[in-house]
């Protein structure tokens, strides 16, 4: 059988060595079962199977294929909609609840990495970029909000100050966040991948699940002729999840985002751009994200196309953006380019419940999944092992399907995003 390949970026051209996964063929039985080998998945797996448990991941295509793999690889804290949205719309006790758990997941990771000796090309340090003055007043709001609910890794930067992270005349200030990074994703994923298989789990690739038997020991079928019986299952799909569950994609809308990535500028010039290697992201409603790789290449990213897919030229949508930030860059050759999704909920936070007491899922960042992923796979294993009090929070989140049904979603949600796209340009 042919295996499913990986999409055509950097992430998967320089990806560490890792053993491919056969496909599950036969019928087995296990404690637990995840559907998806992307972060939500591993970070569930590798909590579990550090607790003892039996565990089994099915992959449609391959490890970190979708978001996990294709992603800007930056540590953001926090949620998509801010922990000051959630007390507003919640109440204080609930902000309390989550804002406790914003900054937990950058940790988690940070954890696995030096726990597990995962080479990831781990960089601290994340800043987001202000490209007028209200968007600077937003970020001291920012730093106050966060500081409110215990976090203090924040420097505000003036315009001046900025130049000297940032080669660049756009920004009008910015807020450093010491506690971010960034990493390779793909293989921060394939080294967790590898942990829980130290643990004695089991990982299966071109194992897609066609079929969900929700028992009192869900079963499920997949396409490769396999069938696994489990005490629990978790599902983990997020925006490569289809419509496995249909309950779950009426909530949610895929949304691709698109990453190019330079020739390798050495270290002199990539240090010229940003001296101290942090992080990037402006703070426009369709950001743009930057930062520089291992190997020294800028990577930059941005755009949502709503529905998933990419523009017809990825190339030719990002390199006005990223020549706007550093016009010192003009004409640099791009080695690579890429596009991804993510999935978008209607309130931009996450999707966390169950569809049976024995069927978990956790889905639907909004583009804050690389740090909330890793806090969902935790929170699930609190649950499973009979501590569910900080799962059940962020179930307590209403979630409502999009505007216009199915058909109409797309289209009603791209105009809302001219609408904020245009807001950005304005400055207003």
């Amino acid at each position: 059988m042919q295996k499913t390949p990986h999409t055509g970026s950097y992430y998967a051209a320089s990806a560490n060595p890792s053993p491919e996964r056969p496909p599950l063929r036969e019928a087995i039985d296990t404690q637990i079962c995840i559907i998806g080998a992307g972060y939500t998945g591993l970070s569930s797996a590798l909590h579990l199977a550090e607790a003892g448990y039996k565990v089994v991941v099915l992959e449609a295509a391959r490890i970190a294929y979708g978001a996990s793999g294709r992603n800007g690889g930056q540590l953001v804290n926090s949620y998509s909609r801010d922990i000051d949205v959630i007390e507003r719309n919640y109440g204080t006790d609930m902000a309390k609840m989550l804002g406790g758990m914003a900054f937990e997941g950058a940790q988690i990771i940070k954890e696995r990495i030096a726990k597990y000796d995962i080479q990831c090309d781990f960089r601290p340090g994340g800043m987001f970029a202000a490209l007028n003055k209200k968007q600077f007043k937003g970020l001291e709001h920012h730093k106050a909000l966060w500081e409110r609910f215990g976090y203090n890794d924040l420097e505000l930067l003036n315009a001046e100050q900025t130049k000297d992270y940032i080669a660049s005349e756009r920004y009008t200030g910015a807020l450093l966040d010491k506690g971010a990074g960034h990493i390779h994703p793909m293989n921060l994923a394939l080294g967790e991948a590898a942990a829980v298989e130290s643990l004695g789990g089991k990982i299966y690739e071109d194992s897609k699940v066609i079929q969900i038997d929700r028992k009192e020991r869900p079963v499920v079928i997949t396409q490769s002729g396999g069938q696994v019986t489990c005490d629990y299952l978790i599902i983990a799909g997020n925006a490569y999840l289809g419509g496995l569950v249909p309950e779950l994609a009426a909530k949610s809308m895929p949304c691709g985002t698109q990453i190019v990535t330079t020739e390798v500028l050495g270290e002199d010039v990539a240090k010229s751009l940003i001296p101290g290697m942090q992080c990037v992201e402006d703070c426009n409603y369709k950001l743009d994200y930057y930062r520089i790789t291992g190997d020294n290449r800028l990577l930059y990213g941005g755009g949502t196309s709503y529905g998933g897919g990419d523009p017809a030229s990825i190339e030719a949508f990002l390199r006005p953006h990223l020549e706007k930030t550093f016009p010192q860059l003009k004409g640099i050759k791009f080695d690579y380019a890429w596009g991804g999704d993510f999935l978008l909920t209607l309130s931009r936070l996450p999707q966390f419940g169950r569809l049976t007491p024995k069927i978990y899922y956790a889905q639907g960042y909004s583009g804050h999944g690389v740090t909330t992923t890793h806090l969902a796979g935790k929170l699930i294993s609190e649950a499973i092992k009979g501590h569910a009090e900080r799962f059940d929070a962020f179930g307590q989140l209403k979630h409502f399907p999009f505007p216009g049904g199915h058909l109409l979603r797309v289209p009603y949600t791209a105009l809302g995003g001219l609408y904020y796209g245009l807001r950005d340009k304005l400055g207003i």
